[in-house]
């Protein structure tokens, strides 16, 4: 990776074992700890800081704003661990990996509330290694083995859930918790406390404020861009963004209407058509799914050498946010098919929720199950791995509709997204500002809407919706819905279109099947989705393992099973 922060606890003669000096910009030896930080935008406004007074260290690597007048973020929160301890984390705001190493004693590395940078470990090369790249981390291990339940939870579900990863000796340090020398040790930043407030002022403001801290980003701004309510609203925020981009086909509806805001707030618009940059899951780009979760949502990889931008925002959970996603919503059945109705369901099935918003799929699983040698039936496999879950956040949440949201959270899929940004530009998150994620916690599921978003971006510009996205006419979700079913069923009305391109026909164009699972026959008849997953494990396991070393016997026939 281009950026990357990779540390030991031990002295430098121990980093020294495991990783060169001068792979790094910076190596800084504390009390307890040695860290290597590479990152060529170290210094910058909002970005990457380092820090040292005496014996004492402090790294904050990402995206990170403090309190005042402060540039660097690490200094300021160094000084104010002093007074406060632990608790200057709180005031810590925006997509970081953070690390303290004190004299008095206190040694630890903690990420952001929601995890959006991971914290990988390992104790097996016999002290404890941490950093931000997996396939790094993992190279200390001296006989790595695959994890099975990790393997299988990424080949059924897209992710890898809590601190699994597809190896069973390197970990990922769980949401809202810090690392120390031999234990995890969890935080309350990141726990559901609801209340009665003015949510779509607040809301409004407090995006207003996330969007200025995001403007002291450096050199030329730029913006993925979809037709959709999320990236828009970054438009208005922040007026500097000059350049924006999308992947799509020019005449697609959703390239259109995205040109269309482009043109509204004054930035030039590029599209990409989808080719097989778009799904091509080599090294480059599985890389950045560090095992655990899919690269397909990685869509713009292919085409960032032609963004020529220093700094790259993007809407990324927004409506994981603010508008609700995983929150469990009430359907009402129209001629067998079901329809959101836009209000919340009184009594969710949890375990039900989660399987289908992760886009679990029984008859693929199935059809999995039968063409591979794990032995596990899917279904009770990924219920109970998901009641696990569930079980290991009940503690944040104050109702099965935010325990659901917690739980998608601390396990979001399209995190690799993010991930793969800031290895290539100066990425800003502003879902995930301290502001925001109070008012997420804060406010009650049911005011958690496209509807409470949509009017408090209306507050920031009252003309945000003169583009309506392509797919949503109406203000009203069921209205959509509804729209939406009934030009499926007649035959005279042209049905919307999806936002992203259409995988199969890029995946059989291509021939990916000949190129990368020629081995693998019997998984041909796979969807598109599975395949790329089992694509993704067997690429980054062969990035940091000798092939053997990255076998996975399970991927073999029934009938040819080793294990």
């Amino acid at each position: 990776m281009n950026r990357e922060l990779f540390g030991v606890f031990g002295d430098r003669e121990t980093f020294e074992r495991h990783r060169a000096s001068d792979e790094f910009d910076r190596v800084l030896t504390g009390p307890s700890v040695t860290v290597g930080i590479r990152d060529d935008a170290l210094g910058a406004p909002g970005w990457t800081a380092s820090y040292a007074d005496g014996d004492d260290r402090c790294v904050v690597w990402g995206e990170a704003y403090v309190p005042g007048d402060e540039s660097n973020a690490a200094r300021w929160l160094l000084e104010r661990y002093k007074n406060v301890g632990r608790d200057a984390l709180d005031l810590l705001n925006g997509s970081y990996l953070a690390l303290v190493d004190a004299d008095r004693g206190d040694t630890f590395v903690a990420t952001d509330p929601v995890r959006s940078r991971e914290c990988f470990y390992t104790d097996a090369p016999g002290t404890r290694v941490f950093g931000t790249d997996a396939a790094e981390v993992g190279r200390t291990v001296p006989e790595p083995t695959v994890n099975r339940d990790g393997v299988l939870e990424f080949l059924h579900l897209g992710v890898a859930l809590g601190e699994k990863t597809a190896v069973s000796e390197l970990r990922r340090l769980p949401i809202d918790s810090v690392l120390v020398a031999d234990s995890i040790e969890p935080l309350k930043r990141f726990v559901y406390r609801s209340e009665s407030f003015d949510y779509v002022g607040e809301l409004a403001e407090r995006l207003e404020r996330a969007f200025r801290r995001r403007s002291m980003l450096p050199g030329t701004k730029g913006l993925l861009l979809s037709a959709g309510y999320d990236s828009r609203v970054l438009l208005t925020g922040i007026p500097e963004i000059e350049q924006s981009f999308t992947v799509g086909a020019p005449d697609a509806r959703e390239v259109e209407v995205a040109g269309q805001l482009a043109d509204q707030y004054g930035a030039t618009h590029t599209a990409f058509p989808p080719d097989e940059r778009y799904l091509r899951p080599d090294e480059s780009k599985v890389r950045y799914s560090q095992g655990i979760k899919e690269s397909l949502h990685i869509h713009h990889a292919g085409y960032t050498d032609e963004m020529a931008v220093d700094t790259m925002h993007h809407g990324l959970l927004c409506d994981t946010f603010l508008r609700g996603h995983f929150t469990a919503e009430k359907t009402v059945d129209v001629l067998d098919k079901r329809i959101p109705t836009g209000r919340l369901e009184p009594d969710p099935d949890p375990v039900e929720e989660l399987l289908a918003t992760f886009g679990y799929s029984r008859d693929a699983s199935r059809d999995l199950a039968e063409r591979t040698s794990f032995g596990v039936d899917p279904e009770t496999f990924v219920r109970d791995a998901v009641a696990d879950e569930l079980d290991a956040q009940d503690a944040r949440a104050d109702s099965v509709q935010n325990a659901l949201t917690c739980v998608g959270i601390s396990n979001q899929p399209s995190m690799p997204f993010h991930t793969h940004l800031a290895d290539q530009f100066v990425a800003s998150f502003p879902a995930i500002d301290r502001e925001l994620l109070d008012w997420h916690l804060r406010a009650p599921p049911e005011h958690r809407t496209t509807e409470t978003f949509l009017e408090a971006c209306t507050r920031v510009d009252n003309d945000i919706l003169r583009h309506r996205p392509p797919d949503r006419p109406h203000d009203e979700t069921i209205l959509n819905e509804v729209e939406r079913f009934v030009r499926r069923k007649t035959p005279l009305l042209e049905s919307f279109q999806p936002p992203w391109p259409d995988r199969q026909t890029l995946f059989d164009r291509y021939e990916f099947d000949q190129r990368y699972l020629n081995d693998l026959e019997h998984v041909h008849d796979l969807p598109v989705r599975h395949k790329l997953r089992l694509i993704d494990l067997r690429t980054w396991l062969e990035c940091w393992t000798a092939p053997s070393e990255a076998s996975l016997p399970w991927l073999a026939p029934p009938e040819f099973a080793t294990v």
